[in-house]
Protein backbone atom coordinates (compact mmCIF):
# COMPACT_ATOMS: atom_id res chain seq x y z
CA UNK A 1 0.00 0.00 0.00
CA UNK A 2 1.39 3.82 -1.19
CA UNK A 3 2.00 5.86 1.82
CA UNK A 4 1.75 8.92 -0.46
CA UNK A 5 -1.05 10.35 -2.54
CA UNK A 6 0.01 12.80 -5.90
CA UNK A 7 -2.98 14.76 -6.60
CA UNK A 8 -3.78 15.70 -10.44
CA UNK A 9 -7.11 16.33 -10.42
CA UNK A 10 -7.58 19.40 -7.90
CA UNK A 11 -11.54 19.97 -7.36
CA UNK A 12 -11.68 23.61 -9.02
CA UNK A 13 -14.16 25.31 -6.75
CA UNK A 14 -17.57 27.24 -8.62
CA UNK A 15 -16.52 31.22 -8.36
CA UNK A 16 -18.44 34.30 -9.51
CA UNK A 17 -16.48 36.41 -9.19
CA UNK A 18 -13.66 35.35 -11.47
CA UNK A 19 -11.31 34.11 -8.90
CA UNK A 20 -9.15 30.24 -9.77
CA UNK A 21 -9.28 28.25 -6.71
CA UNK A 22 -7.51 24.46 -7.29
CA UNK A 23 -8.25 23.00 -4.01
CA UNK A 24 -5.36 20.27 -4.11
CA UNK A 25 -6.26 18.43 -0.35
CA UNK A 26 -9.41 19.80 1.97
CA UNK A 27 -12.75 19.30 2.49
CA UNK A 28 -13.91 19.44 -1.34
CA UNK A 29 -11.19 16.98 -2.95
CA UNK A 30 -10.04 13.97 -0.60
CA UNK A 31 -12.73 15.01 2.32
CA UNK A 32 -10.01 16.44 4.61
CA UNK A 33 -10.61 18.48 7.27
CA UNK A 34 -7.57 18.87 9.55
CA UNK A 35 -5.99 21.11 6.09
CA UNK A 36 -6.64 22.52 2.83
CA UNK A 37 -4.13 23.70 0.06
CA UNK A 38 -5.05 25.69 -2.84
CA UNK A 39 -3.71 27.40 -5.88
CA UNK A 40 -5.38 30.21 -6.91
CA UNK A 41 -5.43 33.22 -8.84
CA UNK A 42 -7.04 36.26 -7.83
CA UNK A 43 -8.22 38.90 -11.02
CA UNK A 44 -7.64 42.19 -10.83
CA UNK A 45 -9.81 44.56 -9.11
CA UNK A 46 -11.00 41.12 -6.66
CA UNK A 47 -11.88 41.44 -3.69
CA UNK A 48 -14.01 39.29 -0.58
CA UNK A 49 -16.45 40.71 2.20
CA UNK A 50 -14.77 40.86 5.20
CA UNK A 51 -14.32 37.63 7.45
CA UNK A 52 -13.35 36.30 10.67
CA UNK A 53 -12.33 32.78 10.12
CA UNK A 54 -12.07 29.40 12.61
CA UNK A 55 -8.88 28.21 10.90
CA UNK A 56 -5.67 29.67 10.75
CA UNK A 57 -4.94 30.71 7.30
CA UNK A 58 -0.90 30.48 6.03
CA UNK A 59 -0.88 32.70 1.94
CA UNK A 60 2.23 32.39 -0.34
CA UNK A 61 2.56 35.12 -2.96
CA UNK A 62 4.16 33.14 -5.87
CA UNK A 63 3.30 36.34 -8.75
CA UNK A 64 1.63 39.89 -8.31
CA UNK A 65 0.44 41.60 -5.00
CA UNK A 66 -2.11 41.04 -2.77
CA UNK A 67 -3.53 43.36 0.11
CA UNK A 68 -4.66 42.30 3.05
CA UNK A 69 -6.78 44.56 5.92
CA UNK A 70 -6.37 42.94 8.86
CA UNK A 71 -8.34 43.93 11.68
CA UNK A 72 -8.07 47.64 10.75
CA UNK A 73 -4.13 47.75 9.69
CA UNK A 74 -3.53 47.20 5.79
CA UNK A 75 -0.89 45.00 4.20
CA UNK A 76 0.26 44.53 0.72
CA UNK A 77 2.32 41.29 0.17
CA UNK A 78 4.41 41.04 -3.39
CA UNK A 79 5.68 37.86 -4.94
CA UNK A 80 7.81 35.40 -2.74
CA UNK A 81 6.64 36.82 0.58
CA UNK A 82 4.20 34.88 3.01
CA UNK A 83 1.73 35.54 5.89
CA UNK A 84 0.19 33.45 8.48
CA UNK A 85 -2.59 34.86 9.93
CA UNK A 86 -4.56 33.86 12.93
CA UNK A 87 -7.92 32.00 13.49
CA UNK A 88 -10.84 34.43 14.72
CA UNK A 89 -8.96 37.69 13.25
CA UNK A 90 -11.05 39.70 10.90
CA UNK A 91 -9.63 40.21 7.53
CA UNK A 92 -10.41 41.18 3.92
CA UNK A 93 -8.27 39.84 1.06
CA UNK A 94 -8.07 41.51 -2.34
CA UNK A 95 -5.92 42.77 -5.32
CA UNK A 96 -7.02 46.11 -5.64
CA UNK A 97 -3.98 46.00 -8.89
CA UNK A 98 -3.68 45.93 -12.39
CA UNK A 99 -2.58 42.29 -12.53
CA UNK A 100 -3.27 39.19 -11.54
CA UNK A 101 -2.38 37.45 -8.22
CA UNK A 102 -1.48 33.96 -8.03
CA UNK A 103 -0.87 32.54 -5.06
CA UNK A 104 -1.23 29.04 -2.44
CA UNK A 105 -3.02 28.98 0.75
CA UNK A 106 -3.07 26.42 3.14
CA UNK A 107 -5.47 26.57 6.33
CA UNK A 108 -5.69 24.92 9.44
CA UNK A 109 -8.26 23.12 9.96
CA UNK A 110 -9.35 22.80 6.68
CA UNK A 111 -10.82 25.78 5.16
CA UNK A 112 -15.02 25.21 5.33
CA UNK A 113 -17.89 27.86 4.19
CA UNK A 114 -19.12 26.46 7.79
CA UNK A 115 -15.29 28.34 9.40
CA UNK A 116 -14.94 31.24 7.54
CA UNK A 117 -17.83 33.23 9.14
CA UNK A 118 -18.06 36.10 6.12
CA UNK A 119 -20.06 38.84 6.72
CA UNK A 120 -22.43 40.57 4.18
CA UNK A 121 -21.71 42.86 1.77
Amino acid sequence: MKKYIIQTSPFVVPTTDGKLIEEHFGNATDNNSQISIAHMIAPPKWKEPFQTPEFDEYTYIIKGKKQFIIEDETIVLEAGQSIKIKKNTRVQYSNPFDNPCEYLAICLPAFSMDLVNREED
